[in-house]
């Protein structure tokens, strides 16, 4: 699940700007948090496919989340009113955030699922897109392009770089594509709770922000767009749209720095 940006995206200088560093026993459960995440998503991508609702993926996540021993990240987390579901399911032009509902997948739909789990107290959050059914090149270009820049930046989570390299790797491997990147919303430290500092921005420059250190934890999330970067809220007060209702698609990972360089924690 996306933070809202702050009015300054990158900050500077401080070496992990109020990040909270994880011992090696706070990272085994976050690697639990997040392995239970990716089951939960394999669980409910089992169940997509043309003729189901949002509601009913909500359903599998729900029961996934405690049948693995978990709660649910998302239920109840504050924002114009407590958010009623475990996961989000935005469709099409929704970007984030997106409320399951009596909304029927169709063929030929572009559905991005975001899920989180807390696991001994500590979150794991994970997105993917996929489309179901019918894919249209234009489609299938967006997803795989988003997917890459989330791989880029994951590459770029290393001791002593910084927050803005990761974003700079992001933003590099989308621009030549024409896409452009969602600047409201941004990716973010998480343990205890799910949004901690410091911002991960999906644009900026390289060399700047806070700088990584092992033992941080993040949830790196490009959020593409086939056309403009500007966004809009639907009426139920969560769901993030583009404002041209062009195309969107969003990938996350939890991500640990480590003395070796990146370890994704949200796989199973």
């Amino acid at each position: 699940m996306s933070g809202k940006a702050a009015p300054r995206l990158i900050a500077e200088h401080s070496p992990a700007l109020g990040a909270t560093i994880k011992s090696p026993r706070e990272l085994d459960s976050m690697r639990a948090a997040g392995k239970v995440v990716a089951l939960t998503m394999k669980a409910v991508l089992g169940a997509l496919g043309p003729g189901v609702t949002t509601k009913e993926l909500d359903r599998v996540a729900r029961r996934e989340i405690k049948a693995l021993g978990a709660k649910p990240s998302f239920l109840g987390y504050p924002g114009p009113y407590p958010y009623p579901a475990v996961i989000c399911v935005s469709l099409n032009e929704e970007i984030v955030h997106g409320i399951p509902g009596d909304r029927v997948i169709r063929d030929g739909d572009l559905v991005k699922i975001d899920a989180g789990a807390i696991v001994d107290g500590f979150h794991g959050d994970h997105a993917i897109s996929v489309v179901v059914g019918a894919a249209t090149t234009e489609m299938l270009a967006l997803v795989k392009v988003t997917r890459e820049a989330l791989e880029n930046g994951i590459r770029a989570v290393r001791p002593g770089n910084r927050i803005g390299d990761i974003s700079a790797a992001v933003e590099g491997h989308v621009r030549p594509h024409g896409y452009e990147l969602v600047k409201e919303y941004v990716g973010h430290g998480i343990g205890r709770k799910l949004h901690e500092p410091p911002q991960v921005p999906n644009i900026g420059p390289a060399g700047q922000g806070a700088r990584l250190v092992t033992g941080m934890t993040l949830a790196i999330e490009p959020m593409v767009n086939l056309g403009g970067w500007k966004t809009r809220i639907l009426a139920d007060e969560w769901t993030v749209v583009t404002m041209d209702g062009s195309l969107s698609a969003h990938f996350e990972h939890t991500v640990a720095v480590t003395d070796d360089g990146p370890e994704v924690l949200t796989v199973a």
